[in-house]
């Protein structure tokens, strides 16, 4: 048996409005668990969706810095 991999098919599935807004979903997770001061950016590439939670404030950055809160926040993603 062989396979064949469709790449012009997983590439229109990774860059889909559908993938696009659970990666949104999984973002505003993990921004809101991360407590205030994050944003969440998103957009299409051109292989695929992508989505980055960023620390939009000093407080936030200096939460990041001491207590790791946003790589803590990570899992508020996974589900």
């Amino acid at each position: 048996m062989r396979f064949e991999l469709n790449r012009n098919g997983i590439r229109e599935l990774l860059r889909s409005d559908e993938v696009l807004a659970d990666l949104e979903r999984r973002g505003h997770a993990i921004a809101t668990t991360a407590g205030p001061g994050h944003r969440v950016e998103s957009e299409k590439g051109p292989n695929r969706a992508r989505v980055a939670v960023i620390t939009d404030t000093i407080p936030a950055m200096i939460a990041e810095a001491r207590d790791r809160r946003l790589t803590r926040a990570i899992d508020a993603g996974r589900g």
